[in-house]
């Protein structure tokens, strides 16, 4: 938890600074909250399952903050127009993941003591995430400002150092127990949490609510450097792939200089 707070205070004092420097250089800034529900992809149940999928998403909260190079802060006017400014933003963000999951799928539904095993264990895993995002917009940033079209459709990609903590519980006793776990995982559990990288990628669509704000939809998925984000690391030929997460999102942002 200390290691989290620090990353908020990092991102707030980020944010602080830089709109103070940047503005110098004729750069404005959007500050925003992102919140939806989020679909956990992890060793938990069959990854691919779709009831698995559902009955285990969670919920994300982002706070993000924009570099907007296509309107000068300084002088309250458009910046001189090029393909960057007119195009691109400088996405910094912090964020929160949490989930709840559980083992669904064919195997963990038999009336057998695998189906037993899986059904009595219970987990969750929670991360903090800092990151930034390079944010592409095909249509002109500077017409959709002035309301020359009420959408503006983005892709982003970036990078997020992540902070992850997770969870877990048996209803039939100690999972230090091996008697208490489901056999595959036995030799794959570590509960300690700890740090890792994730790519980040999203498409969205902005919509203009009015001079200074903007309604924001976005599907994004996080690729995390580990396969630790739940707790289990399996050796078995259907754990292919580190963990990820698919969020869907609604955001409001609001235009701090304009």
């Amino acid at each position: 938890m200390k290691k989290s707070l620090r990353i908020c205070l990092v991102f707030f004092l980020f944010v602080v600074s830089s709109q103070r420097s940047f503005a110098q250089l004729g750069i404005s800034h959007e500050i925003g909250v992102l919140v939806g529900p989020t679909s956990f992809f992890t060793d938990y149940g069959e990854r691919w399952n779709v009831k698995n999928n559902l009955n285990n998403a969670g919920y994300g909260v982002g706070l993000v903050h924009y570099m907007n190079f296509a309107y000068k802060a300084e002088c309250n006017c458009y910046a001189t127009d090029n393909f960057f400014n007119d195009h691109f933003k400088i996405r910094t963000e912090l964020d929160y993941f949490f989930s709840k999951l559980e083992h669904f799928g064919p195997v963990a539904a038999k009336n057998n003591t695998s189906g037993e095993l899986l059904r009595a264990m219970h987990g969750q895993t929670q991360t903090f995430e800092l990151g930034a995002a390079l944010e592409y917009y095909p249509f002109s940033i500077r017409d959709y400002t002035n309301f020359g079209y009420m959408f503006a459709p983005f892709i982003s990609l970036g990078a997020h150092y992540v902070y992850y903590k997770p969870s877990a519980y048996s209803d039939l006793g100690s999972l230090d127990n091996p008697k208490n776990v489901f056999p595959t995982f036995r030799d794959g559990m570590d509960f300690k949490g700890g740090d890792t990288w994730a790519i980040a990628g999203s498409v969205g669509l902005r919509y203009r609510l009015n001079y200074v704000s903007d309604l924001a939809v976005e599907g994004r998925w996080h690729y995390y450097d580990t396969d630790w984000l739940d707790g289990l690391n399996i050796n078995a030929p259907q754990n292919k792939f580190n963990d990820f997460v698919f969020w869907v999102n609604v955001g409001y942002i609001y235009y701090l200089n304009f």
